[in-house]
């Protein structure tokens, strides 16, 4: 949402710690010159730490590393056999984290951002960057989610889909198109990503944005399946 100074009431009440730490990215909207910059560059960040902990992660409370989907000795013990329920799960991962972290993330933002802001008594505090990290994210997962979702076993291999959905986000090219799509759509704002902004509290603040990485989603959609990048 573009920042603004607009005061829609007095700032009043106890500090919201929670909500405004969140809206701020933890504070990164504090950053002197282009916080909206930064919040994006939050976004990248976190898909990226968040793709190499699918590639190489380290046990993590029962969790083998998916290494192990290569590995005889599981193989053998029927931990992870190809098809089994528990192999499937596990290369489902990248796309179930990938829409729960969509909804997460966008549902904690509204709150959070809308919270702030009424806190501060300005309509989009230019510190609140949130909606800058949640529109950066939607902007690179959503062109690698399939779209036909249901019929994907029967067209791709599935372990091969995971494993290039999880490199693809740690692809600088792919990274770097993404948030130089995600800033030129958030700053332009074509229709209806200005009009978005007219909606009351968090969802002002956030929607634009959303709206925005779609625009971004759609020419890094195009991108991929011209083979650009």
């Amino acid at each position: 949402m573009t920042p603004t100074t607009e005061v829609t009431s007095n700032a009043s009440g106890a500090k919201p710690k929670i909500a405004y730490a969140i809206a701020t990215a933890f504070g990164v909207g504090h950053w002197p010159k282009a916080p909206g910059t930064y919040g994006s560059l939050v976004g990248v960040i976190t898909i990226v730490l968040s793709a190499i902990f699918f590639l190489r992660p380290t046990s993590l409370a029962g969790l083998s590393p998916l290494h192990v989907l290569s590995d005889a000795r599981f193989m053998d013990k029927h931990f992870l056999v190809p098809g089994s329920d528990i192999h499937d799960t596990v290369l489902w991962l990248p796309i179930f984290s990938a829409i729960a972290l969509m909804v997460i993330l966008g549902g904690i933002g509204v709150w959070s951002s809308g919270r702030t802001a009424q806190y501060a008594g300005i309509k989009d505090p230019q510190f609140v960057v949130i909606d800058e990290v949640a529109g950066q994210h939607l902007t690179l997962l959503l062109p690698l989610i399939p779209i036909a979702l249901p019929n994907l076993r029967s067209h791709m291999d599935l372990s091969m889909f995971a494993i290039f959905f999880a490199l693809s986000l740690v692809n600088w090219k792919y990274l770097l198109l993404g948030f130089v799509f995600f800033r030129i759509f958030d700053v332009w704002k074509p229709f209806p990503v200005r009009w978005l902004e007219r909606l009351p509290g968090g969802w002002g603040i956030m929607c634009d944005d959303w709206a925005a990485s779609v625009y971004a989603a759609i020419l890094l959609r195009l991108a991929l399946h011209f083979k650009l990048i």
